[in-house]
């Protein structure tokens, strides 16, 4: 593994951006490496998206069967979960995913190098030791939790969600340090699986509290109220004290002081990009303050020629989606195409909480504050019948178009808004009309119904809107 140019592509990280970008780089027919010192699949397959939302699936069948006689399904009234085998089968299905992935890096051809990597200044790739060469290099490596000054990680005691996803007990108390994606998903599963959930945010608003439109956010804030989580909004969080009992934790904010005592405290803050030790000072590949790797997003080249970043190691978005698209990006342009850059205010957004938030594009504020004179149109799942079906109707549909002109953003949170985001996606995307969109054919009864009448209501007639 020493000769000139034995790759076409050397990619490291075996996270969704280096995958996809091995993957698709094979199937182009480019000679690829992909160099991964753990497991391939990264963080979203092993301890992020995948078993993060298994476990709120998992949350989801508990309170559906908590609430089984309104269905007119009686029982004996009492429920419980076995954690352990909730913990195996999120396992199984890690394990699966895994099994998978490996399965087609290796029919794809793709040579899986197990190790350490690190960039030299003659742009090759040392894996410990042995020397990696291609026309370019993609570096993929992903992120790790951040988190704040005197909540250092711990056992059972302080841990991040990469802990928690692959835990095999739950704490009886809980208290989740952010209101954001992360910390608001787990906030809703801990809450529906019966823990004793605290969510601290210092932001006002207390869940996501940047992103959706804040009408979304305020649904999912008072579901989650009443469902039993307590929300403490604006407030600052003083490192924890341990207990004979647990750990005591307090917090100030609008002109309170306040303790708790919980048995385990989650910080959900944010993660940073794994860009240390990698050689790029050496290799001429510029990184930002704060450790992003800094690139051309319309070729996601870096500031060394012939290599590219993607990923959550790029300050773009984080999500295993987009890292996806960024990779396609950069082999196409490894291939001397015209990639079609991606447009990050127009990406799709999903938090797998209950209720759903999904959007994409501009919300009501963002569009105004861009210049554009909008219209707005809202329907709410209340009326909807499969909604009422199957006994979800929390939640609305909210679209923001340009007046006589196109729609600039979708918004949901409801029930399985992650899957009803897909044609509002691409009607933001390929700035459809909303008597384009509105001419559509919903069937009927579903939620789908929710999106067609939202974007007929926008031509100025509607059905039951």
């Amino acid at each position: 593994m020493s000769g000139e140019d034995d790759y076409d592509v050397v990619v490291v990280g075996g996270g969704p951006g280096g995958y996809a970008a091995a993957l698709y780089g094979a199937s182009a027919g480019l000679r690829i490496a992909l160099v991964e010192g753990g497991t391939v699949g990264g963080t979203c397959l092993n301890r992020g998206c995948i078993p993060a939302k298994a476990l709120l699936h998992t949350a989801e069948v508990y309170r559906t069967a908590t609430r089984a006689a309104d269905f007119g399904v009686i029982t004996d009234g009492t429920f419980t979960t076995d954690w352990a085998r909730v913990a195996k089968r999120t396992t199984g299905i890690v394990d699966k995913l895994v099994g998978g992935l490996t399965g087609l890096i290796k029919k794809r051809k793709v040579e899986l190098v197990t190790g350490h990597a690190r960039l030299t200044d003659s742009g090759a790739v040392l894996v410990d030791g042995a020397q990696l060469r291609g026309r370019a290099v993609i570096l993929a490596t992903g992120s790790a939790p951040r988190t704040i000054p005197g909540f250092e990680f711990e056992d059972e005691r302080i841990v991040s969600s990469d802990h928690s996803t692959r835990s095999s007990s739950l704490p009886d108390r809980v208290a989740v340090i952010g209101g954001g994606v992360i910390g608001s998903e787990f906030a809703s599963m801990f809450t529906d699986i019966g823990v004793q959930t605290t969510l601290l945010e210092a932001l006002p608003g207390g869940v996501l509290p940047t992103g959706p439109e804040p009408e979304l956010a305020q649904t999912l804030r008072r579901a989650l109220l009443g469902r039993g989580t307590t929300i403490h909004a604006g407030v600052k969080v003083n490192p924890p004290e341990k207990s004979s009992s647990g750990i005591v934790l307090g917090f100030q904010g609008n002109g309170e002081s306040v303790k708790i005592e919980v048995d385990q405290v989650l910080v959900a803050v944010g993660r940073g990009p794994r860009s240390e030790d990698m050689g790029l000072a050496d290799a001429g590949v510029r990184v930002t303050d704060k450790g992003f790797i800094d690139v051309d997003t319309a070729t996601m080249a870096t500031s060394r020629p012939g290599v590219y970043a993607v990923g959550d190691v790029v300050d773009t978005c984080g999500l295993a989606h987009i890292a996806y698209a960024e990779a396609i990006v950069a082999i196409k342009a490894i291939l001397g195409e015209r990639p079609l850059p991606i447009d990050y205010a127009r990406i799709p957004w999903v938090v797998y909480t209950h209720p759903e938030v999904a959007w994409a594009g501009y919300t009501e504020a963002g569009a105004k504050a861009a210049g554009y004179d909008v219209v707005v149109h809202k329907h709410k799942f209340a009326g909807n019948g499969r909604a009422m079906i199957i006994g979800d109707t929390d939640g609305m549909v909210k679209v923001v178009a340009q007046r006589d002109g196109p729609i600039l953003g979708v918004h949901i949170v409801g029930p399985w808004a992650s899957e009803l985001l897909a044609e509002s996606y691409l009607a933001v995307n390929w700035q459809a009309l909303p008597e384009e969109v509105g001419a559509f054919i919903h069937p009927h009864p579903s939620l789908s119904e929710a999106v067609g009448e939202t974007m007929l209501a926008l031509t100025g007639r509607s059905l039951h809107g």
